[in-house]
């Protein structure tokens, strides 16, 4: 007999992520009950994910409620807050027990890496699309997009550019080879770098999760910190599978233009550039300095002392397509 909607609920995200006492009520009920700690503000951010869209048909269930998590843990990341609770609303085609299976392990796979409680949401029959919204709290000050100003140092975490060649993979666009498996899992089960953002907290003027592209997000960040940034071509840090199967040049164009890393881009200022590199050193937090924020507006990419041109600068889901 095929399960109904609260048996669904019973069996497969009652349980869905780690226990908290902080939970008063969870699943099961009208709306959870939630205690926030003293003193802390509460953050909260909402992504989701559709079919075909942010994801390939046929995709692995196990990533795709992974992944829901992640894009929201990536954000919270962004702001230097810790997570606590996840709501997740599924619209499904059929109530399939199998994928259903895989797909719950793959997002309390993430949930209890990051003691994160799943403690409601809704479940409805309709074309494939997950939502998860995340709370979380952070004490003192977040980090905000605004804060930058001309001067600063501008960085990014891991290696950006690899999502994008895992996806084109997954797809089928691009030949098998050496490095492969490696892009595939960076599309499939990226990293949010929650406690990068946690730490970043004492360092950094601005902040943003990379999620549309290198170049269109630390332009997002210049903007809202009412100035421009220029970014070192040479200065890109790429992985060797990347470089391995996409070529340098197309590596580079990846690395600025393409999506879903989940990194984190962010700002220094000189009062605190040193104390960064000194208790947060590169090697050990996984970070590169790609340029500086500016006086002039706009963000442009510089190779050997001249701008360099794209095609594009990121991912829009309302832009005209090329």
């Amino acid at each position: 007999m095929p399960l109904s909607e609260f048996g669904l609920i019973e069996r497969y995200f009652r349980h869905c992520g780690v226990t908290r006492e902080d939970v008063r009520l969870g699943v099961g009920d009208d709306a959870a009950l939630l205690e926030c700690p003293p003193g802390q503000h509460l953050v909260a951010a909402m992504d989701t994910l559709v079919d075909g869209v942010h994801f390939p048909h046929g995709a692995p269930p196990a990533s795709i409620g992974y992944r829901a998590l992640a894009v929201n843990l990536s954000d919270l990341a962004a702001m230097g807050a810790r997570a606590a609770w996840a709501l997740l609303a599924l619209t499904l085609p059929e109530a399939d027990e199998a994928w259903l299976s895989q797909f719950t392990a793959g997002f309390a796979r993430l949930a209890r890496l990051h003691r994160v409680a799943l403690v409601g949401g809704d479940t409805t029959r309709g074309p494939l699309s997950v939502t998860v919204q995340v709370l979380g709290h952070v004490s003192g000050p977040a980090m905000l997009r605004s804060g930058g100003r001309p001067g600063h140092a501008l960085f990014v975490s891991g290696t950006p550019g690899d999502a994008a060649a895992g996806l084109a993979l997954e797809q089928g666009r691009w030949p098998e080879s050496q490095g492969a498996q490696y892009l595939r899992e960076r599309f499939l089960f990226p990293t949010p770098r929650m406690e990068l953002g946690e730490r970043l907290r004492e360092y950094a003027s601005a902040c943003i999760d990379v999620s549309d592209g290198l170049l269109g997000d630390a332009g997002k960040l210049a903007a809202a910190s009412g100035c421009g940034a220029q970014i070192a071509y040479a200065d890109l840090p790429l992985s060797e599978p990347l470089v391995r199967v996409a070529g340098a040049e197309r590596a580079h164009e990846l690395a600025l233009t393409g999506g879903d890393d989940y990194e984190l881009c962010f700002s220094v200022g000189p009062g605190q550039l040193e104390s960064l590199l000194a208790k947060m050193p590169p090697q050990r937090w996984g970070y590169t300095r790609i340029g500086t924020l500016r006086e002039a507006p706009g963000t442009e990419v510089v190779r050997d002392g001249v701008a360099v041109k794209l095609a594009h600068s990121g991912y829009d889901h309302f832009s005209e397509p090329a």
